[in-house]
């Protein structure tokens, strides 16, 4: 085989490759979650939450109905509603030897909600996410205390925002 006839046969197929991979391209669509044109921020403002029942709870429903509305609060007439039961955990995770004392730890935030339409009750998704928020704990008690507070918080508004991106997802089919 010539060397012309290889730099034709590589052109051709490279050509080939481009032309396909562009085919394929051609048929995906990108389009913003959060879009005007799609109505997603619409229905995601006619979202209701179900009281919690905790203070890390509260936080997850307070951050949740923030994204949802857009810092407009829960509409009066919900087209869906989320069942949400919120739990957390410290865990200790170092050690000091000499002291036995836990240095550092990690809070678990998790959730397990159920979003329903509020018109028949009809269940749309049920699912659990978690967010972890890692934390050093000083020596002081009470700064053991808020720092372990401060990391639910953290924890809380990650968890947050897993789950409305969830619910943005269901609601935007």
């Amino acid at each position: 085989m010539s060397s012309d006839s290889r730099v034709n046969l590589s052109r051709r197929a490279v050509l080939a490759v481009s032309i396909g991979l562009l085919g394929t391209l051609a048929g995906c669509q990108v389009k913003p979650l959060y879009g005007e044109a799609s109505g997603t921020r619409k229905l995601m403002a006619s979202i209701a939450f179900s009281p919690a029942t905790d203070r890390v709870g509260q936080e997850v429903r307070n951050q949740l109905i923030f994204l949802a509305a857009g810092g407009q609060g829960e509409p009066a007439h919900p087209d869906y509603i989320v069942n949400l039961v919120v739990h957390s955990e410290s865990t200790d995770v170092l050690i000091n030897n000499s002291t036995d004392r836990a240095t550092a730890g990690r809070v678990t935030v998790s959730a397990d909600y159920t979003l329903k339409k509020a018109s028949d009750g009809s269940v749309m998704r049920i699912a659990h996410r978690q967010a972890v928020a890692l934390v050093d704990f000083p020596t002081q008690e009470f700064a053991k205390l808020r720092a372990v507070r401060d990391a639910e918080n953290r924890g809380a508004r990650e968890l947050a925002e897993l789950i409305s991106a969830d619910l943005a997802s269901i609601l935007a089919r």
